[in-house]
């Protein structure tokens, strides 16, 4: 390999790693405290990074804070899937079937860049390509077949044990829990100085 031909390859995975780093800059946290059958099981706390997906984030923490009168507070986890998956977010019919942005119906995909590279990624539910709206999901594994089709914009980065219990609750033929898993409080927490997360 020519020397000019190394040095482009060491600028080169500078500016991913670089790029990379400033997707994973946390912005923001927002936090759940959950119920499940009506007992106290923790806090989940979820980093956002704003500046891999903006418009995203500021939906997610607006909903979390509950400033427009409606959002996450009360509403519950209604899809659960042991392996994969839990789902949460509709805060119009309690049931997967609403969703609803503050920018009013749905809005449009963000960047891909971020990944559901392992448990505790935090991502947009969808019905298709550009229908954003209020529903999210946290992955409990690495979940790559639902890269570039849902935006990642946060990770958890306590309450990883909360996720677990509400993901192994029993649920019944169409993926509902059986005990109710609630969203007993939700806010945002204040990023004073944004950091990088260290996976």
């Amino acid at each position: 390999m020519a020397k000019s031909d190394v040095t482009c390859f060491v600028l080169l995975s500078t500016v991913l790693f670089i790029a990379n780093a400033d997707d994973l800059t946390v912005t923001g946290k927002v936090f759940f405290d959950i119920k499940i059958a009506e007992k106290d099981v923790g806090r989940i706390v979820i980093a956002l990074f704003a500046n891999a997906a903006p418009k995203t984030v500021e939906n997610f923490a607006t909903l979390a804070a509950g400033t427009k009168g409606y959002g996450y507070e009360g509403t519950i986890f209604h899809r659960v899937i042991e392996g994969f998956m839990i789902q949460a977010g509709d805060f119009t019919n309690r049931d997967g079937s609403g969703s609803e942005s503050i920018y009013g119906g749905m809005f449009a995909d963000e960047k891909f860049q971020l990944k559901h590279s392992g448990p505790g990624w935090v991502s947009m539910a969808n019905k298709g390509k550009d229908t954003n709206g209020s529903q999210f999901f946290i992955t409990t594994v690495e979940t790559p077949w639902l890269d570039d089709r849902h935006v990642v914009f946060g990770k958890v980065i306590e309450g990883m044990d909360v996720v677990r219990a509400i993901e192994t609750v029993p649920t019944n033929s169409t993926d509902g829990p059986t005990s109710v898993c609630l969203i007993a409080r939700s806010g945002t927490i204040p990023v004073d100085k944004p950091f990088a997360l260290v996976e």
